[in-house]
């Protein structure tokens, strides 16, 4: 489970947030020692097919006795959900929202974040080399695999986007985009918490991945999508593939597609929550308050495209 013991310094997004002091489950769970021993020091690909089979159990009342427990650990606010009432822990993870609950910026310019998020690392991709913590670089070419030409992205911008377990886990189109390319690449389930970043060098190129390679409409720009699985959460779906990857998943790990997709459109899901990597060529600029802490929702400006001009 992707516990969230840290808190974010900045807001992006001016929905309300809820104040809520921790329980002593999350203040015992911010002891890093601790949180990565419980998280990581375990049989994580076991428990992570165990949590794939046990979430997908159909028992409304299993469902709410789990919830009740998730809600130990984590603030999990289900206001804005389509249902209220869920037939199973998948159900509830992979939720859809209210008609209107995530407007997306409509400005041409603007590259809007595929999901909500809390902003990790985030900056220029230097000689192949990005990083997912402070003193924690990794390769390029090592995250999107031995079939992937990364050279695209260099010099260019990169956004971590971590979603926690309680946040909304389906991802979208940063802009009218055609995808033409999907990359799955099987590996570990390690957690991807900040303590776990710190501590587990070149994490994201060792779990579960799916690199979506895509082209923009606007000016032709190449654009790459990188969820990442993590402990717990090690199966991904893409409506356009109409294919759930997971850990057991035996077809063909290079795939082809020509999806045409807009601005917001749902794109899949996580099973539950982990990370998405945003990469876009030079050019392309943060926008203002992408920072790392900062939280961002799913529609809001993430960056802008070459040559267009920031408000003031």
């Amino acid at each position: 489970m992707n516990q969230d013991p840290s808190t974010p310094s900045t807001t992006i997004s001016s929905a309300p947030q809820t104040a809520r002091s921790p329980s002593w489950w999350q203040r015992l769970l911010v002891q890093e020692d601790l949180n990565f021993l419980l998280t990581n020091r375990v049989p994580r690909i076991a428990l992570t097919r165990f949590m794939g089979w046990y979430s997908s159990i159909r028992s409304p009342l299993l469902t709410r006795l789990s919830i009740g427990v998730w809600r130990l650990f984590t603030h999990l606010d289900l206001q804005e959900a389509q249902q209220q009432h869920f037939n199973s822990l998948q159900e509830c993870f992979t939720r859809a929202l209210r008609p209107g609950a995530r407007p997306v910026d409509p400005d041409p310019n603007v590259l809007v974040s595929p999901s909500d998020g809390i902003v990790g690392a985030c900056g220029t991709v230097r000689q192949g080399e990005l990083y997912q913590a402070k003193g924690f670089p990794y390769a390029m070419s090592d995250l999107f695999g031995p079939h992937q030409d990364a050279s695209a992205f260099e010099g260019g911008t990169y956004v971590t986007l971590r979603l926690t377990s309680a946040m909304y886990h389906r991802f979208h189109a940063p802009h009218d985009a055609q995808v033409h390319h999907v990359s799955y690449l099987s590996g570990d389930t390690w957690n991807v918490n900040p303590i776990a970043l710190k501590r587990v060098e070149r994490l994201f190129c060792r779990n579960e991945r799916a690199v979506l390679r895509t082209r923009l409409h606007r000016g032709g720009y190449e654009i790459a999508l990188v969820p990442v699985a993590a402990i717990l959460v090690a199966s991904m779906r893409f409506h356009f593939l109409d294919v759930l990857l997971h850990l057991r998943y035996r077809g063909p790990h290079e795939l082809p597609c020509n999806a045409v997709v807009s601005k917001g459109q749902e794109l899949g899901w996580f099973q539950h929550g982990s990370t998405i990597i945003v990469f876009a060529p030079a050019g392309f600029t943060l926008c203002p308050g992408v920072e790392e802490g900062a939280r961002i929702r799913m529609g809001e400006p993430l960056m802008r495209l070459p040559g267009s001009v920031t408000d003031l």
